[in-house]
This record gives structure tokens, sequence and C-alpha cells, in this order.
């Protein structure tokens, strides 16, 4: 196999099709595992559709057969609070793209300190910024969004995933078309739980727990920013409008990748 070259002065970059050398993929499964989450959705993915997410996160810490991952963007805290809360066997996995707002960053270290029962874990691509732009030219975020998500988020997420039995999502129906019949339990593609304990609110019900509760704010939901990704890639939204119209994704997604 031919090594694409890079020549910085001649702008030879490498296919942005073609990902950086590694593992991009999560370990499956061992047998009785998979064989176990499948009896779990089969038994139990009717009856979680609709339910709390205090019910959820309750039947997720006595059911899951082993770790689980709490997935978090930093938008908010919600995840945190829900796995606290039901004293979930679970890390906080949070993917630092290396294009982060501060003010997300600054949201991470907050929340390490207040779960400090729940690790955190900052999964990072293979690729620092520095490389990814020296390999495959500046912005790619710009010139080739899904190939951005696909290193930057994607393949991050596969490769963490490995010690875990299934993952918490913030998933919420009343996001996006695509999200709008999404399960609150279900299998991933590698036979892993994949459980939304938010998946019947909305962004409404969300304030609300997290005024309830006295949760961490991420600053910029007061600016206007109503999901908040990767800086280059993230705008504010007026009164109204969708709060995921403020996401640049790839040409007729709503989606980064994560959740197709």
């Amino acid at each position: 196999m031919t090594e694409p070259i890079n020549l910085l002065d001649r702008g030879d970059y490498r296919d942005p099709s073609i990902s950086p050398e590694g593992t991009r993929d999560t370990a499956p499964l061992e047998p009785a595992v998979a064989q176990r989450n499948q009896e779990l959705v089969d038994k139990w993915a009717d009856k979680l559709h609709d339910a709390s997410a205090e019910t959820i996160t309750a039947w997720a810490a006595e059911h899951a057969p082993g770790r689980l991952a709490v997935t978090m963007s930093m938008e908010n805290t919600v995840l945190a609070e829900l796995a606290h809360r039901a004293h979930l066997d679970a890390d906080l996995l949070f993917i630092d793209t290396g294009w982060h707002f501060p003010e997300t960053l600054k949201v991470a270290g907050d929340v390490a300190k207040r779960y400090a029962d729940l690790p955190l874990v900052t999964v990072r691509p293979l690729l620092s910024p520095e490389e990814q732009d020296k390999i495959y030219g500046p912005r790619l975020y710009a010139r080739d969004v899904a190939a951005y998500n696909r290193m930057r988020k994607v393949e991050p997420l596969n490769m963490a995933m490995d010690p875990y039995v299934g993952w918490v999502t913030g998933l919420r129906r009343a996001d996006s078309e695509h999200r709008a019949t999404a399960p609150a339990l279900s299998l991933d593609r590698t036979g892993r739980l994949k459980i939304s304990p938010i998946i019947t609110w909305d962004l409404d019900d969300t304030d609300a727990y997290i005024k309830e509760h006295d949760l961490i704010i991420h600053p910029l939901t007061l600016q206007g920013y109503r999901s908040i990704g990767c800086a280059p890639l993230t705008f504010p939204v007026g009164e109204g409008e969708d709060a995921r119209s403020g996401r640049i994704f790839a040409d007729g997604k709503t989606e980064c990748g994560l959740h197709e």
C-alpha cells in the first residue's frame, strides 16, 4: 500500500476519506454479554419507550451487565446528574475534538470536580489539530464536515467504547425529525446497550431540570447557543428557531454521525 504524500509547499494533502492509521473501531463484546444485552432490549425496550428519565437510569443501574459510558457533550450536565443520582456504574465520556469552545472545556473541568464518583474520561482523536492540519490541510471542518466528524468524533468514540457494555446518550425525540421515533433502549451496531433517559424531553424540560437541581450551566446557552458542538460549526439561533439549526452538519444531514 502506497503511503499518501504530504508536501506542505505543494498542498498535496491526504484524501480526507482515508482516516489516520490505527484502530478505529470498537472491539466485539463477549458473546455472553452480547446475548444478555439482546435479551434486555427484547424484554424492556417497549416498557421503557416513554418512561421517565429517573426510571430509565434506575433501570440501567439495576440491569446493565457491566460498566456504562455516559456520553457528555458538556452542552449541559443533565446526564451526569441523572447518573449520579442513580448510582450508575459508569464513566463520563467527553470527546475533546480539539476545536471546542473554551467555555465547553471549562464545563468539563467543573463536571470532573462536582461528580467525583463518576470518573471523567477525556477521549481524543488519533491526530492533534496541528497534525490533522499538516496531513489533511487546514480547516477540514469547512471543506469536508463528514470527514471532520468521522475523525474527530465518531472514530474516537468507537475506540473508547471497548470497556463498556453500553452507553447513555442525551438523545431527545424533540430535537429533530431524524430523532422523532428514537427508542429509549436499543442496541447499537456493536451490540452494546444504547440508553437514552431524556428521550421524551424537550429543551424546556431540560432547562427546568437544570434549574431545579442547580446544575452547572454552559454560559453560551445563555447567549443563544442552544445546541453546542465544535466552535467552528456552532452558531447562536434566534428566538423560536430550531435549536439544531445553529449546527453545521454534512450536506442533507442533521447528525454528526454518532447517532446515525
